[in-house]
């Protein structure tokens, strides 16, 4: 005697809407075929450009420079711990991810940085890449700007960066003898320019 088999039976309904359910995985198929193409063949070249603008980035680091001592031991030239601030206008953004007001970042940069307000406007709309806004900033300064950014809820776009500034704790004394240096913390004068390499070499601690 053999088994009894259940025959499942598929009415018309059913019918329709299975076919109604393959007829939209192919659609759907089909639609992803053709967005994985569009932006392989059509938007690859400028994604793969942005990308790489997203992910590198040139900034120059500058080292710690070496003191420079009298005969007695007094420091004439010293190097100090600052940041310098670079910024990405397209990229600064809330963060809820809106992109935030160009005239609302000029605003608050001039304000903390003592920085012209027109100029900074102009230099957050023309420039998309990655720029210093503020360069050798004081402990202070960078303390204002981290509160606003958290006040204000700036999660990306800025970035703080660690430099040295020189000083010279007697001002113009023998400042024929010791010289100066440039933006980049290269000696251009006096013995800031005759011992660079040696000065460039050692890092204050151990001058």
């Amino acid at each position: 005697m053999g088994r009894n088999r259940k025959i499942i039976k598929i009415d018309s309904l059913g019918k329709k809407r299975l076919f109604i359910y393959l007829f939209s995985a192919i659609i759907l198929l089909f639609l992803l075929i053709v967005r994985l193409l569009f932006l392989q063949f059509v938007q690859g070249a400028e994604l793969k450009e942005e990308a790489v603008r997203n992910q590198l980035s040139s900034k120059t680091i500058i080292p710690n420079r070496g003191t420079i001592y009298d005969s007695t031991g007094k420091a004439l030239a010293i190097s100090a711990k600052v940041d310098t601030v670079y910024v990405t206008p397209t990229k600064i953004k809330y963060s809820d991810d809106t992109e935030v007001n160009k005239e609302i970042l000029a605003h608050a940069f001039s304000d903390i940085f003592k920085l012209d307000y027109d100029e900074t406007l102009e230099k957050l709309k023309t420039k998309e890449t990655t720029f210093a806004i503020a360069e050798k900033v004081e402990n202070d300064k960078i303390v204002l700007l981290k509160d606003w950014m958290e006040n204000n809820k700036i999660t990306s776009g800025i970035s703080i960066n660690e430099d040295t500034k020189r000083y010279y704790p007697y001002n113009n004394l023998a400042s024929n003898l010791i010289g100066f240096t440039g933006t980049e913390n290269s000696g251009l004068w006096g013995l800031e320019a005759t011992l660079d390499d040696i000065l460039a070499r050692y890092s204050p601690e151990n001058c």
